[in-house]
């Protein structure tokens, strides 16, 4: 069987890299060929989804300051070159798709379409193609643990717009509790399991495989922020001062890279798992920074980065992963053993849902 995937591959983003590797590699494990589809909407494609979908366009101007940040630092440049190298040494990809009907030529050549998983479903940058609406009629289509990545429904014309496209799939699935109760009210009735990010399919072992080890003598905090706040500085500085240990940065934003601690630039995604894993406690507001603490077994402090009642509020993402792995960060000593039965279990649910699509004839 060939399997083609859409997620998000082109946002120098290092959770959407390895969560990208993560479900071809447990896809390919169970006999399938799988290939993700290069989707790079070019400008364009970009502008007519803007339009189309009634997104803000205030998304354009953050993407555009982002750009700006990046192009003045020459760690984020090295670090933005690094996954196309990553992408080459371990996955398979399709051939650049910039447009839908790229997209809708290249999906001819699978027996399946699986989108999944990252915050795809977002309606606050809603993107059809991540619905796989370019699918031929009668084309078997699915979707692997997608997040929506909010607590509440968008605009009653997004929700409209999201119900259309969510016909058609012969399989649902999402990330967290949140999103299968939201998609729930668009679908009544609809079987829709929680299903685990695609790095949890593969064991601690697999990651370290991959990983490139810095090697450091001293231990240290690993600071990996994607938002923006002086109180996280506060607490950092805090805990460093409380423990000892040293401070190094993965900066992303413009914040991150005026700290006074030792900056980590330009790493590439294996190198970025190396750092993880070898630091002593894990500073972040990312999900997959969080994931990823508990799959390597590293001690890790989490921050949030939205506000409770902030209707775009993405902590339920972490919110639902610590639930899932029955972990209170206001506890002592994390206990690795029962983490790591939890996340046994949540590889063996997702592999299953996986092997039933693939071994449908």
């Amino acid at each position: 069987m060939h399997v083609g995937i859409l997620t998000f591959l082109h946002n120098d983003n290092y959770g959407s890299a390895l969560q990208a590797y993560a479900l071809q590699k447990a896809i390919s494990s169970l006999g399938a060929q799988a290939e993700h589809m290069d989707y790079a909407p070019s400008r364009w494609e970009k502008a007519r989804n803007l339009l189309q979908s009634g997104n803000s366009p205030r998304l354009v101007l953050e993407g555009i300051r982002k750009r700006e940040v990046r192009a003045r630092q020459a760690g984020a440049q090295r670090k933005a070159a690094s996954f196309t190298p990553f992408y080459q040494r371990h996955m398979r990809l399709s051939p650049r798709c910039a447009s839908h009907g790229a997209l809708k030529r290249q999906a001819a050549q699978y027996d399946l379409l699986l989108c999944g998983s990252d915050q795809i479903w977002s309606p606050t940058w809603l993107n059809p193609a991540y619905f796989l609406d370019f699918a031929a009629p009668g084309q078997r289509k699915a979707a692997y643990a997608p997040s929506l990545g909010i607590k509440t429904l968008p605009s009653p014309r997004k929700q409209r717009r999201m119900t259309g496209l969510l016909q058609g799939f012969e399989r649902l699935s999402v990330r967290e509790a949140e999103g299968k109760t939201l998609l729930q009210t668009l679908l009544p009735g609809a079987e829709i399991p929680v299903l685990p990010d695609p790095v949890c399919l593969l064991t601690r072992e697999e990651w370290l495989a991959l990983a490139e080890l810095p090697h450091r003598k001293h231990p240290f905090i690993l600071c990996y922020f994607l938002g923006e706040s002086p109180a996280y500085w506060a607490r950092v500085k805090r805990l460093a001062e409380r423990t000892g240990l040293r401070v190094k940065v993965i900066p992303v934003t413009e914040e991150g890279y005026c700290q006074p601690y030792d900056l980590c630039e330009g790493l590439s995604p294996e190198e970025f798992l190396g750092y993880l894993a070898e630091a002593a406690i894990v500073c972040t507001d990312s999900f997959h920074g969080a994931v990823f603490s508990t799959l390597l077994q590293k001690e890790f402090e989490i921050f949030r980065r939205y506000r409770e009642e902030d209707p775009a509020s993405r902590n339920s993402r972490i919110d639902h992963l610590l639930r899932a792995l029955e972990l209170d960060r206001d506890e002592g000593e994390i206990p690795w053993e029962r983490v790591s039965a939890h996340l046994k279990e949540l590889r063996q649910e997702g592999l299953t849902f996986l092997r039933t699509l693939v071994e449908e004839k």
